[in-house]
């Protein structure tokens, strides 16, 4: 059967013949961009149970390896620094290669890290400790590159929606992961290892089968059909000069609005979460309580995410991007003013912790995809990452020190009235855009 072009002319004699066809034909394209939400959603299932180690026990780890409380910060800092190299580096190759070689690439360096770190525990080795937390890093930068696979042959209409499928699945193992500290230190000790580097031998069997699942499962490329898809239209507005392409704009404010609003929300997620932890055993909750509490921290990040994906293409980013500062503040407060003792209270505070961020990234990826064109856009996504990355690095890295000066309460409050930055931030992207338009018309 024959499908019509979506360009005339479009397809380059250049081309493969079974690239022309997705160049060619609308249906194959939905099609393909069906399997590839497939593909993700596999992968973020694993992916997300090797990223939920790290934020359980990192900081745990590190202060009973370094017996102190000034650098329980640390790990938090150092594998969210790696994912920021590993953001720059899977972005590159994405660009060049396409996502299956790039991410592939970062969840298999993930999970080579997550065996350095229990290698580390067991020999009881700070520095080798340290480099395995930095490549530990990568699965977490892979983890949220995943996103934007979805995105690459999705509609205007469907971006938002795209990226929340490919978090929401995120949960199964996110969630999981926290939950299972007990059973994996148990198995731990069972075989001779620390107790709190068990979730870490959860997290390299996790990310490395998330890389070979995107290896087998993502063909075609989504990134090399759609780089082929803007390069026809390119080639059709050389040859038309009326043709109008909104794939091929850039929108300069957009990306700088789009960067604020996940960097700050990255930033306040990360000081936060990682002080939970060492905030509750101060005030005698035990680790299954800080399991589960990071849990729901965890499932409010990333369940949420259908229904904020609709709201996102819905009510639209600017929207959603001032709930997440609101319902960070909230988080904030709650968290500064809450007794050590509420095991609730501190549920309710990192559950809005999450639902925030949610809102932050969601939008936040919409905005970016909105501003960007396919021949920028990997290359973009991925030093944007980066700069999400370092801000949660600062926060894992500040965390520690603010607490150990000052208290849980002062990093609560601060973070939750910083988060109120994106709020401006966002209106004034988007006014920009309302002005252009009237200007245009």
């Amino acid at each position: 059967m024959a499908f019509k072009s979506d360009y005339p002319g479009a397809a380059s004699e250049h081309d493969p013949e079974w690239l022309q066809d997705y160049i060619n034909s609308q249906e194959k394209r939905q099609s393909l961009y069906k399997r590839t939400l497939f593909a993700v959603v596999l992968s973020q299932i694993f992916g997300g149970a090797g990223l939920a180690a790290g934020i359980t026990v990192g900081a745990l780890l590190a202060r009973e390896m370094l017996g102190t409380d000034s650098v329980t910060g640390l790990p938090t800092a150092l594998f969210t620094l790696g994912s920021a190299g590993a953001a720059l580096i899977v972005g590159r190759l994405s660009q060049r290669f396409g996502r299956r070689f790039g991410l592939a690439s970062g969840f298999i360096a993930g999970g080579i890290g997550a065996i350095g770190v229990v290698l580390a525990a067991i020999t009881n080795n700070i520095v080798l400790l340290f480099v395995s937390l930095l490549i530990y890093g990568a699965g977490s930068a892979t983890n949220l590159q995943a996103r934007y696979a979805g995105t690459d042959l999705a509609s205007a209409k469907q971006r938002a929606t795209a990226v929340s499928i490919a978090m929401v699945s995120t949960t199964f193992g996110a969630v999981a992961g926290p939950n299972l500290v007990e059973v994996m230190g148990d198995f731990a000790m069972s075989i001779g290892v620390p107790a709190l580097s068990g979730p870490f031998i959860l997290a390299a069997a996790a990310y490395i089968v998330a890389g070979i699942l995107l290896l087998i499962l993502l063909r075609p490329d989504p990134y090399v059909v759609a780089s082929a898809i803007a390069k026809a239209e390119r080639e059709t507005i050389s040859s038309n000069p009326g043709y109008k392409a909104e794939t091929l704009k850039t929108d300069r404010r957009g990306i700088a609005a789009a960067a604020l609003v996940m960097v700050l929300t990255q930033l306040v997620m990360v000081a936060i979460m990682t002080m939970t932890p060492v905030h509750m055993g101060k005030h005698g909750h035990g680790l299954s309580d800080v399991g589960m509490i990071i849990g729901f921290h965890i499932g409010a990040m990333y369940l949420p995410s259908l229904l904020t994906g609709f709201l996102v293409d819905k009510i639209g980013r600017t929207a959603m991007a001032v709930a997440s500062g609101s319902t960070l503040l909230a988080s904030g407060l709650l968290a500064a003013f809450a007794p050590g003792e509420s095991f609730m209270l501190l549920n309710i505070a990192l559950i809005l912790l999450g639902l925030g961020w949610n809102f932050g990234l969601i939008s936040g990826t919409a905005m970016l995809v909105d501003a960007t064109n396919i021949g920028n856009r990997a290359k973009m996504q991925g030093s944007i990452d980066v700069m999400v990355a370092l801000s949660g690095a600062s926060g894992g890295a500040l965390s520690g020190m603010v607490v150990a000066h000052s208290s849980y309460a002062a990093l609560s409050f601060g973070g939750g009235v910083l988060s109120l930055l994106l709020i401006p931030a966002v209106l004034w992207s988007s006014k920009s855009k309302e002005l252009k338009a009237s200007q245009s018309s």
